[in-house]
């Protein structure tokens, strides 16, 4: 019961501070807003540069076993048998003489008329791991193996480019969290140092509320309800910008944006980010400043 009398008074409390200290308050709620921001935008560009890695990723975990010109359509069919028996194989599709020749007249155009007859082009499998196995290291050792197959020729994998695909998706994922933690890092200092200040221009009527009995937690209670309103403020800013910036990016690159259900996740994240940034700030500066209020 007596909890439910004090939380009108908090929440009211709380508001009212607001109220007291525009200025701190519109400060600590742009602080949130644009670290917010900072970390949506980090967010999405993380989130394409994945999926243009997950792209390159997909192209280079492609590799193709060719088949010796004098193979018999036994030996052809199994190897394509096989390839598909291999752990880790998504997808394997035989490429025969003629569609080779098909894909070489539709690359080449005009200059494959130089070939009276394309059809030399040899046979193929064409293979593609799944990502669990899409490794340089295990594909290497597939396409070693697959070698050593009778009527095998030659297997062709772009090792290089998969190395450089995994290397640079590692770099891109250490960049974005460190930036990302960084920027939240200074954005609940700055909340913390500005609910600081509003709490030391009301150390005196805290301090008449400690001599009265008040604990600590009664009277750090309106300071977090007061940055919570703050991080949500915040947050709900933050979710409009990088949206609308989102929304603009797309159109510029006129591609189809994410889903509905995407677009609200991330305006949520943002939201309960603010509102989680506001907290932690009000509560680490009121605890430890309000408990070094002297009462004498």
């Amino acid at each position: 019961m007596t909890r439910l009398v004090v939380l009108p008074y908090v929440i009211r409390e709380g508001v009212a501070n607001l109220q007291r200290a525009t200025f701190s308050a519109v400060a600590s709620t742009s602080a949130i807003a644009v670290a917010l921001v900072l970390v949506g935008v980090f967010g999405i560009v993380g989130y394409e540069a994945t999926v243009v890695s997950d792209m390159l990723r997909e192209q280079a975990s492609q590799m193709e076993l060719f088949i010796e010109q004098d193979a018999t359509e036994d030996i052809e069919e199994a190897l394509h048998a096989r390839v598909r028996t291999l752990p880790g194989v998504a997808r394997a599709e035989f490429i025969s003489h003629e569609e080779a020749a098909r894909v070489f007249r539709e690359e080449f155009g005009e200059g494959a008329s130089a070939f009276e007859d394309p059809t030399f082009l040899p046979a193929s499998i064409k293979i593609e791991m799944s990502p669990s196995h899409a490794h340089p290291d295990s594909m290497a050792r597939a396409a070693d193996m697959m070698k050593e197959w009778r009527g095998a020729e030659e297997v062709v994998l772009n090792r290089d480019l998969l190395t450089r695909v995994a290397q640079n998706r590692q770099l891109i994922n250490a960049v974005g969290l460190s930036l990302g933690g960084i920027v939240v890092l200074a954005a609940l200092f700055l909340v913390a140092n500005t609910i600081r200040l509003t709490i030391y221009a009301r150390r005196l009527l805290i301090r008449t509320m400690k001599l009265v009995g008040a604990t600590d937690r009664f009277v750090r209670r309106p300071f977090l309800v007061e940055g919570i309103v703050q991080g949500f403020a915040g947050g709900t800013i933050a979710g409009g910008v990088v949206w609308g910036l989102y929304r603009l990016f797309f159109q510029q690159i006129d591609r189809a944006p994410l889903s509905l259900y995407t677009e609200l996740l991330l305006f949520g994240g943002l939201v309960g980010g603010g509102v989680l940034l506001g907290w932690l700030g009000s509560y680490f500066a009121a605890r430890r400043f309000i408990q070094n209020i002297e009462l004498h």
